[in-house]
C-alpha cells in the first residue's frame, strides 16, 4: 500500500509539472507549425510573465487588496497582456525581418533575443531569486498517520484545472474560429494562403501572441508552485518545453500536450526512485531516443515536400 501511495504521489507531481511544460510547449509547436522556425526566446517570455504576475500581486498587496480571486485574476490578466505584447514584439523585431532567409539566420536572431531578454531582466529586477507568494495553500492527504501520506494540494488541482481549460479553449479556437481555420491554412501552405487573401502576417503575429499568453499562464502557475523566480527562470523551463514539443511531435498541438505530460512524469519518477540529479539526464535521453527511432515525434507527421 505504501509503495502504491508513493508511486501515486510521484505521478501527481509529474502531471503537475508536465501540465505546465505542455502550456509552454504549445508556443514552440504553434510557431514551428506556422513558419517552420523555433522561437528560442519563448522561455524568456514565460519568465517575463512570471515576473509580471509577481509585480501585480505585490502591487495589489501594497494597496491592501487581499481578496484571492481578484488578486489572481488581475495578476493573470497583467501577465497575459505583457507577455502577449512581448511575443508580438519578438515576432516583429526578431523574426519578420529575417523570414524567408536561410534557417540559421532566424535561429541566431531568436537566440540573440533570448540573451537580450535575460540580461534585461537582470538589470531591471536583479540577479537574485525573488520570493513568489504562495497564495493557494492546503490540500488533501491520503494514507494512515505515522506512515507515508500522499498529498494532493489545492495548487496542484489549480494547475490541472487551468491547463485543462486552456487546452480546451485553444482546441476549440483552432478548430472552429475563423482565425483558427486561417492558422491551419497558413500552416499547410503559407504561400497559397496568402494568394487566397489571408493576411499571413496577422496570422503569424496571432500565433506568437497566443503562445505567449499560454506561457504567461504557466509562469503564474509555476511561480506560485515553486515559490520563487529569477532571470534564468525561463531558460531551463524553455529547454524542457522545447524537448516536450519535439518529443510529442513538433508542429502538433496534441503532441505538445502529450510530450509535456510524458516529460513531467519521467522527471518525477526519476527524482522519486533514483535521484533528482538524474532527472535532466533522463529527460534529454528520452529526446535522443525519440530523435533516433522516431524523428517526427510521437504524434508528428513526416514533412511532405511540395513540388
Amino acid at each position: 500500500m505504501q509503495d502504491l501511495l508513493y508511486f501515486s504521489q510521484q505521478l501527481i507531481n509529474g502531471l503537475t509539472i508536465g501540465s505546465a511544460y505542455a502550456l509552454i510547449a504549445i508556443g514552440y509547436t504553434m510557431v514551428y507549425g506556422i513558419i517552420g522556425m523555433i522561437n528560442f526566446a519563448h522561455g524568456e517570455i514565460y519568465m517575463i510573465g512570471a515576473y509580471t504576475a509577481l509585480i501585480a500581486i505585490t502591487g495589489l498587496t501594497a494597496l491592501g487588496i487581499a481578496w484571492l480571486p481578484l488578486v489572481l485574476v488581475v495578476a493573470l490578466v497583467c501577465a497575459i497582456l505583457v507577455s502577449s505584447s512581448m511575443g508580438w514584439a519578438v515576432e516583429r523585431v526578431a523574426y519578420r525581418p529575417v523570414r524567408g532567409r536561410h534557417r540559421l539566420i532566424p535561429l541566431i536572431s531568436a537566440i540573440g533575443m533570448s540573451i537580450f531578454l535575460q540580461n534585461y531582466m537582470h538589470l531591471a529586477q536583479g540577479s537574485r531569486n525573488v520570493g513568489f507568494p504562495i497564495l493557494i495553500e492546503g490540500g488533501f492527504n491520503f494514507g494512515s498517520d505515522g506512515a507515508f501520506q500522499m498529498s494532493l494540494s489545492y495548487m496542484q488541482i489549480t494547475i490541472f484545472v487551468t491547463t485543462l481549460i486552456c487546452m480546451t479553449v485553444l482546441s476549440t479556437f483552432i478548430s472552429r474560429s475563423r482565425t483558427g481555420r486561417a492558422c491551419r491554412a497558413v500552416s499547410q501552405d503559407l504561400g497559397m494562403a496568402n494568394l487566397l487573401g489571408i493576411d499571413t502576417n496577422r496570422i503569424i503575429s496571432a500565433t506568437f501572441i497566443i503562445g505567449a499568453a499560454l506561457a504567461a499562464v504557466a509562469g503564474l502557475l509555476l511561480g506560485m508552485y515553486y515559490g520563487s523566480v529569477d532571470p534564468l527562470f525561463g531558460f531551463i523551463a524553455g529547454l524542457k518545453a522545447f524537448t516536450a514539443a519535439v518529443l510529442g511531435g513538433i508542429g502538433s498541438i496534441p503532441g505538445a500536450m502529450l510530450g509535456g505530460l510524458i516529460l513531467g512524469i519521467a522527471e518525477s519518477m526519476t527524482s522519486g526512485y533514483l535521484s533528482g540529479e538524474y532527472k535532466d539526464v533522463i529527460s534529454f535521453s528520452l529526446l535522443i531516443l525519440i530523435l533516433l527511432f522516431k524523428p517526427t515525434g510521437l504524434l508528428g507527421k513526416p514533412e511532405v515536400e511540395k513540388i
